[in-house]
């Protein structure tokens, strides 16, 4: 079965998110809890008060599948329910057809550090 990830409305003020890491790659067997990607959400004209809203998030797989396409490389903004990622049940399943579902996913707000996504210190 072929299954999709498109970007899902996290939070009522977005319009899009910036994909700032990916944890997998195409061709990997993922399995149920394994994280996909993490990104960010431009909330800074949303809100107006003292501490700034979580505007970073996990998504994790809640299935078990495939990942045999990815549409978004790191550092690209992509639209809300823009195209992401395409996964089969099986390694070889043609996913030229359409998706039977989006695939099942939870997504967490994580909290924020310049490091987290550089690797480093400025």
């Amino acid at each position: 079965m072929v299954y999709e990830f498109r970007l899902p409305r996290i939070v009522p003020q977005m319009s899009g998110a910036t994909i700032e890491c990916v944890h997998a790659k195409v061709g990997d067997a993922l399995k149920m809890g394994s994280k996909l990607v993490d990104m960010s959400v431009d909330l800074t004209s949303a809100f107006a008060q003292e501490c700034p809203p979580i505007s970073f998030f996990r998504v994790v797989l809640r299935e078990t599948a495939w990942l045999r396409k990815f549409d978004v490389e790191p550092g690209r903004f992509c639209q809300l329910d823009g195209a992401i990622a395409v996964f089969s049940t099986d390694q070889n399943e043609d996913i030229n057809q359409s998706a039977a579902r989006q695939i099942r996913t939870t997504v967490a707000g994580i909290a924020h550090h310049e490091s987290m996504w550089t690797g480093g210190h400025r």
